[in-house]
């Protein structure tokens, strides 16, 4: 089944959406902005040397730190010119275009995934068709006992509690919730939540 996410959406408005995603997170670096939290939450809970999945990996931003930090870093993004970024800038990543939802990770030798993880609002941008397909595809990359980590803001069209309610669809359990990158604990009223859940 092929979903209409909606990244595709913004890209078929604007055809220069991607090479201007790029460059922002470029200058944002250059001029000496943290981007960095969601790689340094994700590594302060993986194990050293880690198989880590970046899904939705972008031009591998988080993923990239990862691998400065001696983990082995798979990616996955459906946008071709993002992936073509990820291996100009990170070559010792593992970057691949496709879609999440149905993507043959198996077949791409992507699994005994010690942490999968989902950063930058990916999950916001799925076509709601393809949400517990996509959580249930990241899920058989996880070796047991393997973590899944999401961030996501509110008003994004994406209800928190649904999401709480299809990761558990999947089988996963769902450890933690907290309101930053930054461990800030998670509230009624937070607009951002990030969720670590567990491959049992």
């Amino acid at each position: 089944m092929s979903f209409d996410h909606q990244w595709n959406k913004v890209r078929r408005a604007n055809p220069d959406h991607s090479a201007n995603y790029a460059q922002r997170w470029r200058d944002l670096a250059a001029a000496g902005h943290d981007i960095g939290g969601e790689a340094r939450f994700v590594n302060a809970m993986a194990p050293r040397g880690s198989r880590i999945l970046d899904a939705g990996c972008g031009t591998g931003r988080a993923g990239g730190l990862l691998i400065d930090e001696g983990h082995t870093v798979f990616g996955v993004d459906l946008d071709e010119f993002l992936i073509s970024v990820a291996e100009e800038d990170f070559p010792s990543g593992e970057w691949h275009t496709g879609d999440l939802a149905d993507f043959d990770f198996a077949g791409a030798g992507i699994t005994e995934i010690d942490v999968a993880f989902c950063a930058g609002n990916v999950l916001s941008f799925l076509d709601p068709a393809s949400r517990r397909q996509t959580l249930g595809n990241i899920k058989s990359t996880l070796k047991h006992g393997g973590r899944f980590v999401a961030g996501f803001g509110a008003g994004r069209g994406y209800d928190f509690d649904d999401f709480i309610e299809d990761v558990k669809a999947t089988g996963m359990f769902v450890d933690q919730k907290f309101s930053t990158w930054e461990l800030r604990p998670f509230e009624a009223d937070s607009d951002f939540l990030v969720l670590i859940a567990e491959r049992l």
